[in-house]
């Protein structure tokens, strides 16, 4: 058997999956949706780190792999988006805990889509970032589209799609691609503490946030009101809302355990 293109360890509530490869092979899209099923299961799982492992997060479909398959069956070789990248990316943006992305180095097409499907980012300084596709005659998946007009609106999101030119972690931060930007070595340990700062919240209200943002921008008002009130409804039964309200009125840090 090969080894695993994806990793996964746990430590204090946070699961991290680290990508061995940086291309898309069709193991490692296999490997990655399988443990992100897993870690979805797992009641004892808090937060999600995602993260690469060398010089590169993640460039995309691996195209080597890709042009072997397209010679032999062009039909069964695009409907790997559907059979494959769909499932994936539902599943991780659907994960029930926040999702911190470490953006160790470069990140293209797919692998862009993926780190967007994300809750948070970290990315190394001087990181390069692409959308790719347009570049090799294709248009976008992973749902890629959606999260750039999500992220930067849809002016911006057409001209990174049209005119996929290289840009820069610091520009990515500038447009909110990403929400931090640090040394490269310092990558790890910044997406490891967010993770754990989040892991050791109120996971439960985090879900809840979770839902409102991926409803908020195309819901109507009233939904989004009828929806707000309904999950806060639900947190207000919930054991860290009275952890956190006695914790204030005592004047002492909360200690959230996710109930």
């Amino acid at each position: 058997m090969s080894d695993p293109t994806v990793t996964r360890t746990d430590a204090d509530g946070v699961a991290t999956l680290t990508l061995q490869r940086p291309a898309l092979s069709s193991q490692l899209r296999t490997e990655l949706l399988g443990l992100v099923r897993e870690v979805a299961a797992d009641e004892q799982v808090r937060a999600v780190l995602l993260t690469g492992s060398g010089r590169a997060f993640c460039v995309g479909q691996d195209l080597a792999e890709h042009v072997e398959v397209l010679r032999g069956d062009a039909e069964s070789s695009l409907s790997v988006v559907e059979a494959e990248y769909n499932p994936l990316l539902l599943a991780l943006a659907g994960l029930r805990v926040p999702v911190v992305v470490g953006i160790n180095g470069a990140c293209a097409g797919a692998g862009l889509g993926i780190a967007l499907a994300g809750d948070l980012r970290v990315a190394a300084a001087g990181a390069k970032f692409t959308t790719a596709f347009a570049g090799i005659g294709l248009s976008s998946d992973s749902g890629l589209a959606s999260r750039l007009v999500h992220c930067v609106g849809g002016s911006r999101a057409t001209e990174l799609l049209l005119l996929p030119e290289p840009f820069t972690a610091e520009t990515a931060g500038q447009w909110g691609l990403v929400h931090r930007v640090v040394p490269p070595e310092q990558v790890l340990a910044e997406s490891q503490a967010l993770a754990a700062r989040l892991a050791a919240g109120p996971t439960l209200a985090y879900r809840a946030i979770k839902e409102v943002l991926a409803t908020a921008a195309t819901d109507a008002l009233p939904d989004t009101l009828a929806l707000e009130a309904r999950l806060q409804t639900e947190l207000g039964g919930t054991a860290d809302h009275r952890e956190a309200v006695e914790a204030f009125l005592a004047k002492r840090p909360a200690r959230f355990t996710g109930r």
